[in-house]
């Protein structure tokens, strides 16, 4: 993708989770769409949100930001927010904040909506 180009999101429902799907680079410009469109979501009260971030090759800080709120509201709510897919660039940025040890990081959608 280059670099103007947007991210795409979408939304369905896995195993009585909601999948939410983002494709495309995740970067300070990109991430105000990406925390209204999170935001939406979870104000719908979804108990499970299962984050797909296999179609993300890049993530910086802004987006990292954006899922540490989404995660600190879910939990505030009682409800969860799992990662799942993770290309190796952005589970490098994870594991150096350390913060795969704060979200639910799993391998793929299916296993998530079980987490």
């Amino acid at each position: 993708m280059a670099k103007s180009d947007p991210i795409e999101i979408s939304t369905s429902l896995i195993d009585g989770a909601t999948l939410f799907k983002i494709d495309g680079e995740i970067d300070f410009s990109r991430s105000p769409k990406l925390r209204t469109k999170l935001l939406d979501t979870l104000n719908t009260g979804v108990q499970r949100l299962v984050v797909d971030l296999s179609g993300v090759p890049y993530m910086d800080s802004s987006g990292v930001a954006t899922l540490v709120e989404a995660l600190q509201v879910q939990r505030r709510k009682g409800n969860k927010l799992i990662l799942c897919g993770l290309q190796p660039k952005v589970r490098g940025i994870f594991e150096i904040a350390r913060l795969d040890m704060v979200f639910t990081i799993t391998a793929d959608s299916e296993t998530g909506a079980k987490a």
